[in-house]
């Protein structure tokens, strides 16, 4: 049941699905089914942060979000993570940590990038209060630099014209204490949005990476990877052109497949397309892949140089091996 407060912030807050749409949003795509399957992707989110900012109670939150399709149920709460970090980081509270520690365990990694989605709407002052306490998770606080991902891939996708027209770069912040490497996540999920900028079109992504300095590609690519295999939007052998682009970057292509790969094993259900990709980008089945991430993850890291960034690379060390399928 929604409440009052909660349908007004909703009103305040939410952009409307047509506006986080592609047409919406400006983005010169051909619509088609693969398109129109990955504008569901944004508009899942609005649908997750709508229901968690007005729903009373988590069991409701919970029933709702999983009702959305397995393939698009952890963008549901994705947005849900970005309502609930809202209000616990401007009224108090543990709802992002009791979803996360519920049903919600299953989708942490895409709910850490809910919560950059937040940080993007909430001023830096606030963001100290936005990590909930997950110390019981393996994947935590390794992978909450996804939370600064999240944070790029908003600006990137809601300010085309400033970050990746104008490639501008925002001011860095000591997340984790690694005020450097904050810039380079930021980058990883620039590199997510331009996959969706640019419908999944390997041919449009590749140069609008190429574009950035050199210094960036490397994380830019790794976004890349990532969405291609979580969100899908491109067939098969669209996906092996987009390896053969990726050319010395292809290794960085391949940590952001794995970490797709594990993050549908951990939600319990990787979509066919998430398997193509799997084979396409790195030349490896979905076990070798989940195996690579669990036997490379590492507990502890530097400022310069956070455990998250030293699991990436690596993983990437891992994947270079691998001839890729193409």
């Amino acid at each position: 049941m929604a409440t009052v407060s909660g349908s007004l912030r909703r009103l305040v807050l939410a952009p409307s699905l047509a506006s986080v749409g592609f047409s919406g949003r400006g983005f010169a795509i051909e619509m088609n089914e693969a398109t129109r399957r990955m504008e569901a992707v944004p508009q899942s989110v609005v649908c997750g942060f709508e229901w968690g900012i007005e729903t009373r109670g988590l069991d409701e939150l919970e029933r709702r979000l999983e009702l959305i399709e397995p393939d698009l149920r952890g963008f549901a709460y994705e947005g849900a993570a970005m309502a609930l970090t809202v209000l616990d980081a401007t009224a108090g509270g543990t709802r992002t940590r009791d979803l996360l520690s519920g049903r919600g365990s299953r989708h942490l990694l895409l709910a850490y990038i809910g919560v950059g989605f937040a940080m993007a709407r909430l001023p830096r002052m606030l963001w100290r209060k936005v990590l909930p306490d997950l110390e019981a998770s393996i994947f935590h606080p390794t992978m909450c630099w996804l939370a600064v991902d999240g944070y790029g891939f908003d600006l990137a996708y809601f300010g085309k014209r400033r970050w990746i027209d104008r490639q501008e770069v925002p001011k860095p912040y000591p997340w984790q204490g690694a005020p450097e490497y904050f810039l380079r996540a930021v980058d990883q999920g620039i590199g997510r949005a331009l996959w969706f900028v640019h419908g999944g079109r390997p041919a449009n992504v590749s140069p609008a990476v190429g574009a950035f300095a050199a210094h960036r590609r490397a994380d830019l690519w790794a976004g890349v990877g990532l969405a291609a295999a979580f969100a899908g939007g491109c067939a098969t052998d669209e996906l092996a052109a987009l390896a053969l682009a990726a050319g010395e970057y292809r290794a960085d292509l391949s940590v952001g497949c794995v970490f797709a790969v594990r993050a549908r094993a951990l939600a319990g259900h990787t979509p066919p397309h998430t398997e193509a990709a799997a084979r396409a980008l790195t030349g490896a089945g979905l076990d070798e892949l989940v195996e690579i991430a669990d036997t490379t993850a590492v507990g502890e890291g530097t400022a310069d140089e956070p455990a998250y960034e030293r699991w990436r690379q690596r993983i990437k060390q891992r994947t270079h091996a691998i001839e890729p399928a193409v």
